[in-house]
Formats: structure tokens, sequence, C-alpha cells
């Protein structure tokens, strides 16, 4: 070896691994930054001249070691791996965080349920039937008929609410994605910008990863490298972003409860919201994953063939079906009553409709007591006598009915419930799921601070040993220059 390359030698040697303590030092600095991809410095050896010339000759050895880049220890398998998980567990999240709400709605069983109250109304027909000479008996009856008709208006008031909410919890996401996705066609270009330029862009890559993976969360995004290591980012196939143009997303479709249901006036098919294509009205996203796409399927319309439409929808219209079940079911036993005759007649008047509907508005929010006067109360049959409340005691029967209001009411709460159980049961697994390939992720991307402090004591060592190289070579050269001649002098 030359000497004088030799000094060359130590100073790449030098160079380089002042370089990778730098790279492990800025590791141990962002052990804590989330997101943050520990980086390596990859070196490779010089090699030796091939230039020979009449001073010096080519031994073999090469000149030295230099820092070829600095590596992001990421994996795209495992990346695309956190994402896809992601896009699932928050579709079932959204899905199973509806369903709690719902249920916790209902209130079943408790006291203040519905259950309870249409218990309460039937016994109250019973007394009615049992004393029906009693006017208390009967205010009591209209006073427990009136708070069922009330529970039920609050159930549907309560769906439109939650529809209500999840409608404007998708716009606010939506507008989210859409800046979401301006910062990722932002970064992409800078990152273009620096790796053109010869440096490293490694934490803006870093940003961008986070960026993509709260898509996926929130729209199901997938991506595609390009070779120039800019990212697209697909939504349904799509591109939402493409290099450095985004594009943005927009909520259609109905914009109220009553849309969605069908129970306008006239009423019409209900109507689903869409998320479309902003720069493209009428072409739908076709989101597959994410917590809009859950949302999306919250706000559903109602499929009256199978009723797997919409949760929310669907719940309300089962409140439709109960409230109108137990308006036919006591009308049709009422108006053929007759009420306590009014002295001298012996026989009372024929009964009017106990419950009736506003036309304009859903069953559950319409259905009304149509009955305010006690006395109209009818519970007696044409030849029953004065005091017959036979027919009252058959209204009251409808409480076992297997096709009366307890009934149906009993099997939409169970079903709600185990749709609920479901749809916990669902959502946890996914989750556990995300948080393997999380933890997957992180064990090769996160920060060791015990591999670092290896890393450093490594370069620190090679550091020193091309220091020593340094002074030897010095001091061989000194001697070369400053003592030879000297001998015998």
């Amino acid at each position: 070896m030359s000497t004088f390359s030799g000094l060359g030698t130590a100073l790449s040697s030098l160079i380089a691994q002042r370089q990778g303590l730098d790279v492990a030092g800025q590791n141990v600095a962002n052990a804590n930054t989330v997101g943050y991809t520990r980086q390596r410095a990859t070196t490779a050896a010089l090699p030796s001249s091939n230039v020979a010339s009449m001073f010096a000759t080519n031994d073999g050895p090469g000149q030295g070691v230099r820092v070829t880049g600095i590596d992001r220890l990421a994996d795209v398998f495992l990346d695309a791996r956190v994402r896809t998980q992601t896009s699932g567990a928050s579709f079932l999240k959204a899905r199973a965080d509806a369903y709690a709400t719902l249920e916790g709605s209902i209130g079943e069983p408790g006291k203040d349920g519905l259950a309870n109250q249409l218990s309460t109304m039937w016994s109250a027909w019973g007394d009615v039937a049992n004393t029906p000479d009693k006017d208390s008996a009967r205010a009591v009856l209209l006073n427990q008929a009136n708070a069922v008709v009330d529970r039920i208006a609050t159930l549907y008031q309560a769906a439109d609410t939650q529809w209500t909410q999840a409608r404007s919890t998708t716009v606010a996401l939506v507008d989210q994605v859409n800046t979401t996705a301006a910062s990722v066609a932002d970064l992409n270009g800078r990152i273009l910008d620096i790796t053109n330029s010869g440096g490293s862009a490694a934490e803006l890559m870093d940003q961008r990863d986070q960026l993509i993976t709260q898509l996926s969360s929130t729209v199901g995004a997938s991506i595609a490298l390009q070779p120039n290591g800019q990212m697209n980012v697909l939504v349904g196939g799509n591109p939402l972003v493409s290099g450095v143009h985004a594009h943005p997303l927009a909520v259609t479709g109905a914009q109220t409860f009553a849309a969605a249901t069908g129970t306008t006036v006239p009423p019409v098919a209900g109507v689903a919201v869409e998320v479309e294509w902003a720069e493209h009205p009428g072409r739908s996203a076709a989101l597959d994953g994410g917590r809009v796409a859950g949302l999306i399927s919250v706000l559903a319309p109602p499929d009256a063939t199978t009723h797997t439409g919409g949760i929310l929808t669907e719940a309300a219209a089962r409140y439709d079906e109960l409230a109108t079940t137990l308006h036919d079911q006591v009308n049709a036993a009422h108006v053929a009553a007759y009420t306590i005759p009014t002295p001298p007649a012996t026989v009372g008047s024929t009964g009017n409709e106990f419950f009736t509907f506003d036309p304009t508005r859903p069953a559950a929010l319409g259905l009304s007591v149509a009955i305010t006067d006690p006395s109209l109360v009818a519970v007696a049959t044409q030849t029953g006598g004065a005091l017959d409340g036979s027919v009252g005691a058959s209204i009251a029967d409808l409480a076992n009915s297997t096709s009366g209001p307890n009934a149906l009411w009993s099997k939409s709460v169970v079903e709600i419930g185990s749709r609920t159980a479901s749809a916990a049961s669902r959502a946890a697994v996914a989750e556990s799921s995300r948080a393997t390939a999380e933890a997957g992720q992180l064990s090769q991307a996160s920060v060791d601070t015990d591999e670092e402090t290896v890393s450093m004591l490594a370069y620190q060592r090679a550091y020193e040993g091309a220091a020593r190289v340094l002074t030897a070579i010095d001091s061989m050269l000194d001697t070369l220059i400053n003592r030879t001649g000297l001998v015998g002098r």
C-alpha cells in the first residue's frame, strides 16, 4: 500500500464511520417518534486504482470505504398487510359501533323499555275488563297507551338522530380524506425532488406512509409504488392520488332519514348515501373497506325482501311494523266493542278506533291514541250486558299472541341483540389481526435502542481503528521524510 494512498484509505473510513454513527444517533433520537422507520447506512469498498505509474504499483488492496446510501428498513409486504387489516378492522368497527349505539337506545331489558311498557298497557286493558265501570281504570289505560306511543316514537327518533350523526360523520371523514390525499400528493412531489438531487427523503417517506395508513383506515386505500419512488393511492381500484395530483371524493344521496327510509309523502324507494368522485358526478367510488364504507352500509336504505339493508333504516322499518301491528290488532277488536251504556239506555255505542295514524308521517311517529275521553273506551259485546269486559280481556290477551306486538317486539330485540354481539365479535377478531400485523411491522421498522447502541459502539471502534491507521502512517511518513539520511551524522 502506498503511504499516501494509505492516508486516503484511513480518511475514507473516518468519514464513513462518522456518517454511520450519525445515522445510528438519528435512530436513537427518534426511538419514540410515532411512524419513524429506522435507517441504516450502507457501505461499499472502494476498488483499487487500475492506473499504474512509474512511481507506484497496484498490489491489490482497495482504496477504502464509502457510504453508498441510507436505507429505510421498511418491509413493503408488512406495510401492505397492515393497510389491508386496518381497512377491514375499521369497516367492522364502524358497524359494531352503530349496532352498539342502536342497542343502547332500545334499552332492553329494563323497566323503561318498550317491552315493560307494553306489558303494563296490556295489564291496564285487563283491569278495565275486570272493572269496566271504573273511570279510573280507563284513565290509567289511556295514560299507559300514550306512554307506549311515545316510547315507539322515541325509538324511531333515536334511529333518525343516529342516522343524521352518522351521515355528518361520513361527510367530515370524506373531507378529511380529501385533505390527506392532497398532502400525500404534495409529499410525492417533494420526495421526488429530493431523491433526484441525490438526497435522502426518509423522513418524508415516513410521513407519507402514515398518511396512507390513515387513508386505509378511512376509505380502504391501497398503493401502487412507481419506479420513481412516488406512490399512487387507489380507492376501489381507481386513483385517489396519482403522482402529484389528488382526486377528491364527495358524499351524495339521501340527506335526511326520511329520504333514506322512503317514508316521504308520497312514499318512494329509499335513497342510498353514496361516495362519488367529485370530478365525475354519478361515478361511485366503490369503497370496499375503511370506516367510511362501514358508515355507508349503516346508512343504506331498508331491504323489504331480505331485511339486510342499513342497520338504522331496518330498525325504523321494525318500529313502523310494530306501530302498524299495534294499531291494527287493537282497533280490530275495539271498533266492534261497545261502551258502557248511559241510562236509561241498556246498550252502549259502538266503539271507535282506539289508535290512529297521521298519514303524513311514518307509522312509528304518526301513531297516536285517538280516544281522549275515558268513557269512550269500549270493552263490551253487544249482548254481554253493562258490565261486560270480554272484548277488553281479548285485547289484553294480545300480550300472549304469537303474532302480536309483544312477540314482534321480542323478535326485533333478540335479532338486534344477536347482530350486535356478532358485529362486536367480528370487530374484535379483526382488531386482533390488525394489531398482530402492526406488531410485525413495528418489529421490522421500529428502533431497538440496544441494537443501535451496539451499532454505535461498532462505528466508534472502527473510527478509532481508522484513526490509529492514520496515526501509524503519519508516524511512518515522518520518519521517512525527516529522518532518512541522518544515520551516522
